[in-house]
């Protein structure tokens, strides 16, 4: 790993997932850490916005039909309506909202926070980055999903060495 690398998810951290998990309401330092792991290790290390072989988009490799779900069904519900206009208002008029999942990085992290935040099982501790890593396999990747809490880890430590965990 390069000096680079561990900028640029330093800067990922500081200048995207923080501030959008502060503006939707959903920050915690659990929740940015799994985020910035989701990111790594969902992207190869924060260098792909497109899945490879598959329809899921951004650093976080949402599926549009997950999106979909999310936005336009789960946060249509009444008592939602504060954390929808929080999420919402980080859209941008062009392009089409599934696309902004690629093109804009605070939005994608608002529906990647929202991804988690309808689990009803808590985060794991913010230090706890096996913990991380399983939350995010059972939650995110889910069971019959490729992904490994190995990996996560891996790219973790190889990305944020000083981060801590």
């Amino acid at each position: 790993m390069s000096v680079t690398e561990s900028l640029q998810a330093q800067q990922f951290r500081e200048h995207v997932i923080r501030p959008t998990l502060h503006e939707i309401g959903l920050w915690s330092e659990a929740a940015e850490n799994l985020l910035l792991g989701t990111a790594l290790v969902e992207s190869d290390g924060l260098r792909f916005v497109r899945q490879i072989r598959g329809p899921a988009l951004s650093y976080y490799q949402i599926e549009p039909a997950t999106h979909h779900w999310l936005v336009e069904e789960w946060l249509q519900h009444p008592k939602r309506v504060d954390l929808k206009v929080k999420i919402l208002a980080l859209r941008a008029p062009v392009p089409d909202h599934v696309e902004q999942l690629v093109t804009n990085l605070a939005y994608a992290t608002a529906v990647c926070r929202l991804r988690y935040w309808i689990v009803r099982d808590p985060l794991p501790p913010a230090d706890y980055l096996d913990g991380l890593a399983a939350y995010w396999k059972v939650n995110y990747n889910t069971v019959h999903g490729k992904g490994d809490p190995a990996k996560f880890v891996k790219m973790y430590r190889q990305h944020m060495p000083m981060g801590g965990l």
